[in-house]
Formats: C-alpha cells, structure tokens, sequence
C-alpha cells in the first residue's frame, strides 16, 4: 500500500512509462487522463461513446484515445485502471484487469496521492453539494487557501496542480468514487445522511452503505469524523472508524458537538457552549437544509474558522443551481427547482418543506427506494402530483390512491400542469426522487428545461417578477 508524508503526499508512487487505462471521458476521467500524462504515464483513455471531449488537446499530451466500446486488451495489458465515477466497477473489461493482476482504483484515490493539502470529504445520501461548497466558502472567508470539488465542480485530478501544504482540499465523495479507493485518507470525513439510493448500480443498500462508509477507512485517531447523530444508520456505518468523532444534531440530543440552541448553531465542549452562526443568516429555502450548515460549521470550527467568518459566508450563500432553488413567481405560484432530489429521502426533504398547496413533479428512471415514503407528507401537503418518465407507473401505484397522479408525456407538458393545479397560491416543485437519464443528460439540464419552462410561463402570463423569499 502507498504511504504518506508529513503532508499527505503519497510516497513511492510514479507512473513514468506506465502504461495507464483511465476507464470514461467525463470530467473525472479527461481530469486524470491529463494529469496521468503530465506526470509521465502512457495513457489510453477508453470510452464507450462515440465522443471524448477535447480530443486534440488530449492528444497533444501524447493520450491514447479509444472511442466507441472498452477493448479487453486494454485493460487486462495495462499496469494501473483509473475509474471515472460512472463506470461501473464489476464491467466486464474491470473485472479482466483485476482477474489479470492489474490494479483498479478510483480518480479521487489517483489524485489524493499526489495532494500535498489535506483533504475534506463530504458523503451521505443527499446535502453534499450544498455542504460542500459551504464549507469551502467558510474556510475561504476565514482566509484559508481552499480548493472546491470532486463529485461537483472540478474533479480533484485537476487540483493537483494548486495543491500545497497549507491548502483544504474540500472534496465531495460520491459512493462511485469511494468504493475504488485504497489510500484516500481525509483529515476530516463528514456523513450528513444514510438512506436507500443507486440501487441500480449496487446490488442492495447494505453495499451502498459499505462503500460510503469506506470514508471512514484510513483515518487515524488524529483525524476527524462529522457525524449526524440523529441519523441511526450514520451512527453504525461510522461505528468502527478510527478518527476523533464529532457529532451534530438538530435535535440537540447531545452532549458534546454543533446543535441548534436559542437561534444558534453552536458548540457544545466541555460543558461550554459557543455561538457559531446565527439562524436568521440562513437564507435556504427548507429547513432540513439546517443541517448542511450545521455540519460545515462543524467543519469550519475544527479547522480553525472563526464564528464571524462562517456567517459571513453563511449570510452571503444562498444556495447552489437545482438545490431548493426559488426560479419564479408567477402570479402567486411560485417555481423551485430541486433537480438534484434524484432519490427518495431527498424529494421527502423537499416536500416537507411546504405546508400546502403543493404540486411536486415526480419521476425520471427509478433508481430503487420506497415512493410510498412520499404518501402522508403529499396527503398533508399536495393538490396533486405530475407523474414524467419511465417511473410514471411507479409514482402511481405508490400514491394514487391518496393524492391525484397526473401522468404527463413531456416535460414541458407536466411543467403546464402542475401549474394550472398549483392556481393561484401554490408551489410547483420538481422534486423527482429519481434519476434524470431517461429524458435529459443529467440533472442539471433537467434543472436548467424547468427554469426555461417557469420562464415561458410567466412571460406568456405578462408577469416576470423576482421570486419570493
């Protein structure tokens, strides 16, 4: 196994003239791709479309492309495989190489050994973009030197560059990304949540579970662990970890750790407590995303961030593109885009975060969980529910025989629809619960066609004002 020095750089670990396979041309894998060849590897990039973005760059820096189809060769005669996220780790072709002797780890393991900064991992089921980019604009404005990404925003292979001793490295971790590591130690890991998704990527929860909590795997006691206390199941997946725990709760069911006490988040230590950040600086629409702020502060305050600059950044974060994003006001309807609600805790969030007169969009191609999770809170709360996409019948066996199930053929179609039900004082909300694959390329520009819908609207009704707060 590859050790470590004093500043989490990787010792032993060179790929001058090695032959290397990075496995998908997203970003992850045209990130490794380049930092493999800068580093001296011979690269092939395989990919199974037709298309790898940037080819001529990329083969400027001397890397091989294979386009249309992963070839067995390829991986079984190489010395290293590098995974992008979506490439499934039991393909044929990786399950060749690893039959071959030949190693296979995850982009994020590639690049964490050659970080010279320490690492900042964020998991959990759902809050991992917004927690993310919170807590890298916390330490920001505490006038530490942060880069910002992984699973959002740059992949980490193209922060290697930037990386020095005294950089944060805050990374959001996926369970695709975890589950390929070997090396990857975070100085301090977080787990928001725990709850069934990507089941149709792995075989049941209890392997999703195992590979996010692989977070937890190579840190030392004189790491640190963020832990949602009132999560049972986050509580047994960080059970055996190493690293010093640090609990948060927005139930204040704790003795030590971040809580919420009289209009604060604060720090319960030793029998004091100290203010971090106040609530009213919160500008997040639904409350369940307290609990993100709640666990960057608690980041924040083992880094060394002072409370005046977590809630600068707080006061000035008003949240990230398809998360609870408030789009439009049309007349009293309001538009909020929670594209990235693509399992089913997550659209639960987002539904309880209205009282009434709510209109969810719903569906996309099912990625496992239980719709019937969404009954009571929709009876509360909903006119009606928009059924879309190839989970239409699903969404409907689950709930209509307590809310009203419209199933829509196109998007645009259930946008005009909801809208009409959600007359004159509701909430259309595009909380899918599902993943987006089967009408979009991914949940951004599922996220971005509702924006241009609410838009449509609201310009064919003459009124296109700023939405409420």
């Amino acid at each position: 196994m590859t050790g470590r020095g004093a500043g989490g750089l990787a010792v032993g670990f060179d790929v001058q003239d090695k032959r290397v396979t990075v496995a998908g041309a997203a970003r992850s894998g045209l990130a490794a791709a380049e930092l493999l060849a800068r580093r001296g590897a011979r690269v092939m990039l395989s990919e199974i479309g037709s298309d790898i973005p940037d080819a001529e760059r990329l083969r400027a820096l001397g890397v091989t492309l294979e386009a249309g189809g992963h070839v067995r060769e390829t991986f079984t005669t190489a010395d290293l495989v590098v995974l992008s996220p979506g490439v499934p780790p039991d393909a044929p072709v990786v399950q060749a190489a690893r039959d071959s002797g030949v190693p296979v780890i995850a982009e994020i393991e590639l690049a964490s050994r050659w970080l010279r900064g320490r690492l900042i991992a964020i998991t959990g089921t759902k809050g991992k973009s917004t927690t993310t980019a919170l807590t890298g604009r916390m330490l920001e404005a505490a006038g530490f030197k942060v880069t910002v990404g992984g699973n959002i925003g740059a992949p980490l292979s193209a922060q290697v560059s930037a990386s020095t001793r005294d950089t944060f490295h805050v990374v959001e971790t996926s369970s695709f990304q975890l589950e390929q590591i070997d090396t990857f130690h975070p100085w301090i890991s977080v787990m928001l949540n725990f709850s069934a998704d990507h089941l149709d990527r792995h075989p049941t929860v209890e392997a999703y579970g195992a590979a996010k909590a692989r977070i937890f795997e190579n840190q030392e006691p004189g790491d640190f662990a963020v832990i949602n206390a009132d999560d049972p199941a986050v509580l047994e997946l960080a059970r055996r970890g190493r690293a010093a725990k640090h609990y948060f709760a927005r139930s204040g069911a704790i003795a030590e750790g971040t809580v919420v006490e009289d209009g604060w988040i604060v720090e319960r230590r030793s029998g004091t407590t100290d203010r971090l950040v106040p609530l009213d600086a919160i500008h997040l629409l639904g409350p369940h995303l307290v609990n993100d702020v709640m666990a960057a502060a608690a980041v924040g305050a083992i880094a060394g961030a002072t409370p005046a600059a977590m809630t600068t950044a707080v006061d000035a974060f008003r949240g990230l593109e398809h998360a609870m994003e408030l789009v439009v006001d049309v007349g009293g309807v309001r538009f909020v885009n929670d594209s990235k609600a693509t399992n089913v805790e997550a659209a639960l969030r987002s539904i309880e975060s209205f009282d009434r007169d709510l209109v969810p969009i719903i569906g996309g191609r099912f990625k496992g969980g239980d719709l019937r999770l969404l009954r009571e809170p929709l009876k509360a709360r909903a006119k009606g529910v928009i059924a879309i996409g190839e989970a239409r019948s699903l969404v409907r066996e689950a709930l209509d025989d307590l809310v009203p199930v419209h199933e829509a053929g196109t998007f645009s179609g259930a946008i005009d629809r909801a809208f009409e039900l959600a007359k004159p004082s509701g909430v259309v909300l595009l909380a899918p619960a599902c993943a987006s694959f089967d009408m979009f390329r991914d949940y951004a520009e599922r996220g971005r066609s509702f924006k241009e819908e609410a838009v449509r609207i609201a310009r064919l009704s003459g009124v296109l004002a700023p939405p409420r707060p």
